[in-house]
């Protein structure tokens, strides 16, 4: 007997059990009224944005900017929670990360461009149904192919070697760096599996479309080229001067580009794993039966 689970109207969730096979539905991107649930979660997804962007950084000399691991919790509030929670998480909670680390430069960029992020992923994700899923099964795996090649080529070229990446440091917690080396074949490995791992789930989605992987692309590519655009542009007019002396916007490509790849290969299972809890749970939710 089939049943329909309704969540709460914050994540506007629905868990649809046909013929033995089950799925849950993304939020739509039509919004809804802002009640106590949808302003709990963003602010939680929030501190998690600020919190995974601060935890693990690297410096990038070129820009005085720096890597970090922020876009996995940028895609996973997007992809649970909807375009207008992403958007607000992902500018704000990465906005609080550069304010708190020491880049105060970058904030206003980064409130706009990972706020354009997080919506941009939400609302594409939020398309699913909207197209023939033999469409979106063939934009998922040739999103892969081109995920695998990509982080093939900027892990083996710009982040193989040595590295001293610095753990902690933002809000009281104490600073730690660690050595470590990174051989090129780790990369090659990496993406076989990530181009392995994204067929399985794009083609054993059923009859449903899983837009997921490439809307996590297209977010990702529009946060590359807005840092590209805004270091070029704006931080020559607003950085102090010893910064833009020494400003290579391009040389920022390659770690933002590896940064929405390592955000897309985290937080699509994570969100996956997520939702398959929260259709579990009865908690902020109700069956509803046919």
């Amino acid at each position: 007997m089939g049943y329909i689970c309704e969540a709460g109207p914050a994540a506007r969730m629905k868990e649809e059990r046909l013929g033995g096979e089950t799925s849950v539905q993304r939020p739509e991107a039509g919004g809804g009224r802002l009640d106590s649930r949808t302003i709990a979660a963003t602010a939680v997804f929030t501190a998690f944005v600020a919190a995974a962007t601060s935890v693990f950084t690297v410096n990038i000399p070129a820009t005085t900017g720096y890597f970090n691991v922020g876009e996995i919790m940028v895609y996973t509030a997007a992809l649970l929670m909807g375009p207008y929670v992403g958007a607000f998480a992902g500018g704000v909670g990465s906005m609080l990360s550069d304010l708190s680390l020491g880049y105060p430069y970058y904030a206003p960029g980064t409130l706009v461009i990972k706020g354009i992020e997080g919506f941009v992923v939400g609302y594409l994700a939020s398309r699913a149904g909207k197209a023939a899923a033999g469409v979106w099964r063939a934009l998922t795996l040739a999103g892969g192919l081109a995920f695998a090649v990509a982080l093939s080529y900027v892990g083996a070229n710009f982040l193989s070697g040595g590295f001293s990446p610095e753990v902690g440091g933002a809000w009281g917690v104490p600073q730690y760096s660690v050595d470590f080396t990174v051989p090129q074949v780790f990369w090659v490995a990496l993406a076989a599996c990530s181009f392995v791992t994204i067929a399985y789930f794009g083609l054993r989605a059923g009859s449903r479309a899983d837009p997921s992987v490439l809307s996590v692309l297209v977010g990702g590519a529009e946060m590359v080229a807005g840092y590209y655009l805004y270091e070029s542009f704006v931080m020559t007019l607003i950085a102090p001067a010893s910064v833009v002396a020494t400003l290579a916007p391009a040389a920022e490509v390659p770690f933002n580009v590896a940064q929405a790849l390592i955000g897309l290969l985290v937080s699509i299972p994570l969100a996956r794993s997520i939702r398959r809890m929260m259709s579990r749970s009865p908690v902020g939710g109700r069956v509803v039966r046919p």
